[in-house]
C-alpha cells in the first residue's frame, strides 16, 4: 500500500547505496586532503542542546540515520555538538519575556548558518514559525505520542479517569511555563493556581517531589523518549488538552543549499509526521502567536474506510491565558492539502477570537 499520503520521496532501497557512494568519496577527499572542495569533509557536525532529552533525540536520530547509510556509522562519521540555548539558559522566566518563541534553537541556528555545524536536531514544538533565511526543514521523523501528560504531587493520587483534574483540591497549585497548558486548565477549574516551572524533565520531577506545587504538566513524548512514562499520572485526551503544534516530533534543519545533506535526510523522511507537521506548522503561522498566546494544533492521519486513503483531521485552539476565553474547531480533507487546511483553520480561529488576544502579542 502507498504511504506517500501524496508527498513524493525516494525509496530508501534505491537510494541507499547512492548515499554510501557520497559517504565514500567524502571520506577519501578527508583522507587524501584532509578538507573538501565545496562538498562535505567527515566528521558532519550536528548540532542540539545539551538536555538530556535533547541528546536521547538526537542520538536516536543519528541511530536510524546510519541504518539507511551503514558506511556512515563504520567511518564514525557524526560529531556531536552541543550547544547552550538562551532557553536553557535562563529559567526563572517566561520565554516570553526573554524573546518569545525559538529560544530554544537561536544560538543552534546561528553555528548553522555561520557553517560551524552541518545540521541541528530540534523538538519540532521548539522552533520558530518562519526559520531563519537560508535554513529549511529538511527532515520531520516518527512522532512519539503527542499528547500532554498531568503529574500529580506525592500526596495526590488520580480519583476519576473521566474528570482527570478532580485530583487537584480547591486551588491547587500547578507548576507550569506554558500558557497553553495554562489557559485549558483555567477554562475547566478557574479556582486553580499557577506558578512558574521551568527546566528539563528530571528538574521539575525533582521540583515538584519537593512539593514546590502540587503537579505539573509534561510532553508526554518527553518521558516516554527518557524511559520514565510511568511518572505521568494521568494521560490527557486531546479533547481534553489539545497539543502544542509539533509537539512530539523531532524535526532537522540544515543549509537550504546543502543538496547534499538534504538528500541524505530525505531517506528518513516519516511522510506521515511530514503531512501533520505542515499543517500544525501553517496553523500557528496563520496565527501570528508567540509564547504570550494559548495556541494549541494537533493533526492526525485517520483512515476513512479500511485499507482506504487517510484523511488529515487537524484541530486548532486559541485562548486566553486566565481561560475565560477558548475556541476550539476542527477541519479535515486530504493530506496533500496539509498547508492549505492549517492556513483556513487558523484564518476562521482568528476571525472569531477577540482581537485583544493577539493585540496583547503584538505589543508585547
Amino acid at each position: 500500500m502507498d504511504t506517500s499520503y501524496g508527498f513524493s520521496h525516494p525509496s530508501p532501497a534505491v537510494l541507499s547505496p547512492a548515499l554510501q557512494e557520497i559517504a565514500a568519496e567524502a571520506a577519501a577527499r578527508q583522507k587524501k586532503a584532509g578538507g573538501h572542495s565545496g562538498r562535505h569533509s567527515l566528521p558532519l557536525r550536528v548540532g542540539t542542546r545539551g538536555s538530556p532529552l535533547a541528546l536521547v533525540q538526537t542520538r536516536a536520530f543519528l541511530t536510524t540515520l546510519t541504518k539507511f547509510c551503514p558506511v556512515l556509522r563504520d567511518m564514525g562519521a557524526f560529531q556531536e555538538h552541543q550547544i547552550n540555548t538562551t532557553g536553557d539558559q535562563v529559567q526563572n522566566r517566561r520565554l516570553a519575556e526573554i524573546g518569545g518563541k525559538g529560544l530554544f534553537a537561536k544560538e543552534i541556528h546561528e553555528a548553522l548558518a555561520d557553517g560551524r555545524i552541518d545540521f541541528a536536531v530540534h523538538s519540532l514544538k521548539d522552533l520558530e514559525t518562519t526559520l531563519p533565511p537560508g535554513l529549511v526543514l529538511a527532515c520531520t521523523l516518527k512522532r512519539e505520542d503527542a499528547r500532554d501528560a498531568l503529574i500529580l504531587g506525592p500526596s495526590l493520587t488520580p480519583t476519576d479517569p473521566d474528570d482527570p483534574y478532580s485530583a487537584l483540591p480547591q486551588g491547587a497549585m500547578v507548576g507550569c511555563a506554558s500558557v497553553r497548558r495554562q489557559a485549558q486548565m483555567l477554562h475547566v477549574r478557574p479556582d486553580l493556581k499557577f506558578g512558574l516551572l521551568r527546566g528539563n524533565v528530571q528538574t521539575r520531577l525533582d521540583k515538584l517531589a519537593g512539593r514546590q506545587c502540587d503537579a505539573t504538566l509534561l510532553a508526554l513524548a518527553g518521558l516516554k523518549r527518557l524511559g520514565m512514562a510511568e511518572r505521568a499520572s494521568v494521560v490527557l485526551a486531546p479533547t481534553m488538552m489539545v497539543p502544542a503544534a509539533g509537539q512530539g516530533i523531532v524535526g532537522v534543519t540544515v543549509r537550504e543549499d546543502d543538496i547534499e545533506l538534504r538528500e541524505l535526510l530525505s531517506a528518513i523522511e516519516d511522510y506521515e509526521a511530514r503531512a501533520v507537521a505542515t499543517a500544525e506548522r501553517a496553523l500557528l503561522a496563520e496565527l501570528d502567536g508567540s509564547c504570550r498566546t494559548p495556541i494549541g494544533g494537533y493533526a492526525q492521519l485517520i483512515p476513512v474506510v479500511a485499507g482506504g486513503a487517510p484523511e488529515l483531521h487537524l484541530t486548532g485552539l486559541v485562548a486566553r491565558e486566565d481561560g475565560s476565553f477558548l475556541l476550539k474547531r476542527a477541519i479535515s480533507g486530504a493530506p496533500e492539502d496539509a498547508a492549505r487546511l492549517g492556513h483556513e483553520l487558523g484564518r476562521s480561529l482568528r476571525r472569531d477570537s477577540p482581537d485583544d488576544i493577539f493585540e496583547e502579542t503584538l505589543s508585547a
